[in-house]
């Protein structure tokens, strides 16, 4: 099962994810470490490279058996489809997850008093999510709305959902 959750920096994603991968034992990829691993090696711009290392260790995870939670803002029809691509190639089941944040004021206050959890890595400014080029969805996935729902609760859909598929 390949679990990939998507949202803007400050939506709530990591909170979740790392509640779900911790409570279902699965394999937890997050971007911001591997991009910062690659930038900690040396290289100055990363690009698509964390996505693509992220997509390596996902599939090889998956071959393995492995649950794989992917932490990320994914934020282009090419990043989701590369996902969708891995999935299929291992036979796994695929669930995408947006988190979202609609209260502005919330999201702001998040993405403003953030502290670095990754050694290294700067918080992105608030400007900077609202600048970020996040393409709308075209695909199915579960939408949850982080200002309307705790963790707990978003976990407890995401479980409830997973006994759908």
């Amino acid at each position: 099962m390949l679990i990939v959750f998507s949202g803007l920096p400050g939506s709530g994603k990591t909170t979740i994810a790392r509640a779900l991968a911790s409570h279902l034992r699965a394999t937890y990829l997050r971007i911001d470490t591997i991009e910062q691993a690659l930038r900690n090696g040396g290289l100055v711009e990363v690009g698509k490279a964390g996505y693509e290392v992220a997509n390596a260790l996902a599939r090889s995870n998956l071959a393995l058996g492995n649950r794989v939670v992917a932490d990320c803002v994914n934020p282009v029809a090419e990043s989701r489809q590369a996902w969708q691509s891995i999935a299929e190639a291992e036979q796994s089941p695929l669930l995408n997850i947006e988190v979202v944040c609609t209260d502005i004021a919330e999201h702001r206050r998040r993405v403003e008093n953030r502290e670095a959890d990754v050694p290294g890595l700067r918080p992105p400014s608030w400007q900077s999510v609202l600048d970020h080029d996040y393409q709308a969805w075209s695909s199915e996935r579960l939408k949850l709305d982080s200002s309307l729902l705790s963790p707990a609760e978003a976990v407890r859909i995401i479980l409830e959902h997973l006994e759908t598929l």
